[in-house]
């Protein structure tokens, strides 16, 4: 496997992802964005990105915060992530530089691009399908956030989408999940949810483990969760 960082921008930021790769750079091979957490890249995202390299895709590790913008607790994540759940055109923006980076990934098959993304990834994740993202096929959501952008009309939804949801997630509820189910029917994307009984936040994350806060790993629902996401992405990126 070969990894590497690679920096881009947005703008005047400078941004620093991470690629993983087994491909043959002669061989146009899909692209898995990873959007990470609320903590920034780390190293739960590369590791991500490095298990999509061996089911033979090319994954990147993408970075929204700008390089060097990593938090350390609860906190720090907060401010880090704040600014762009509240301006989600920013968020947008940071998003489809790194779409247009990996489009330019040697080996890279511009037109089978996947993302996903955990927490507040899997809010990258839905925004990149909301954005209909040059090539995107399809996006995954691990225990996303699911609030609409609100920044003007949805058009048609062209990406594949799934959501992998624990019912009992504190930080995005029932009503969220139906809110959802009628953005993407309105928008008429090709959506499916699969939701995890006695399941809270994070479950996928075994350093996610505060009850009080809501976040409780969960071995049988990650392992399903990766599982269905695998079969996901070969039938949209084959």
């Amino acid at each position: 496997m070969q990894t590497s960082f690679v920096s881009y921008m947005d703008g005047d930021v400078e941004c620093e992802g991470y690629i993983a790769t087994r491909a043959d750079p002669t061989v146009p091979t899909p692209v898995v964005l990873v959007c990470h957490a609320w903590a920034g890249q780390d190293d739960f995202a590369r590791a991500r990105a490095e298990r999509l390299a061996s089911e033979g895709f090319i994954g990147f590790a993408i970075d929204v915060y700008g390089k060097g913008r990593r938090g350390s607790n609860a906190d720090e994540n907060a401010k880090l992530m704040t600014p762009f759940v509240q301006d989600r055109s920013l968020l947008r923006r940071r998003l489809l530089a790194a779409v247009n980076t990996a489009h330019r990934i040697p080996g890279a098959d511009p037109h089978r691009i996947a993302a996903i993304g955990f927490c507040f990834g899997g809010l990258c994740a839905l925004d990149l399908a909301r954005a209909n993202a040059p090539g995107l096929r399809s996006v995954v959501a691990f225990h996303g956030l699911f609030a609409p952008p609100n920044i003007g009309p949805q058009p048609k939804i062209g990406a594949s989408v799934l959501c992998l949801h624990g019912f009992d997630d504190p930080m995005c509820t029932p009503d969220a999940v139906l809110a959802l189910t009628k953005e993407m029917t309105d928008a008429q994307a090709d959506w499916e949810i699969d939701m995890y009984g006695h399941t809270v936040h994070a479950f996928t994350n075994p350093a996610a483990n505060d009850p009080k806060f809501g976040t409780v790993f969960k071995q049988k629902a990650s392992d399903r969760s990766f599982a269905r996401a695998s079969l996901f992405l070969v039938e949209t990126l084959r």
